[in-house]
């Protein structure tokens, strides 16, 4: 599985999900979505984040990143 930032979708307001059967889905950034938490628990648990530019974020910029999801 692996999560992309979307741009262009409200400032960067959701994700791109694409597991191994080559599904993709939209992940808006909802505290009351169920994926959206997911999201969350997947990438503090190791699951690589991309940028749109489809390069990983990490270190100090995915904590900054993290800290600004509602």
């Amino acid at each position: 599985m692996t999560y992309k930032i979307l741009t262009d979708l409200r400032n960067n307001s959701c994700v791109q999900r694409t597991d191994d059967s080559s599904q993709i889905w939209v992940i808006p950034f909802s505290k009351n979505n169920t994926d959206y938490q997911q999201f969350k628990k997947d990438i503090q648990d190791g699951v690589v984040l991309n940028d749109a530019e489809g390069n990983p974020i990490t270190g100090s910029a995915l904590t900054t990143f993290m800290e600004t999801l509602p």
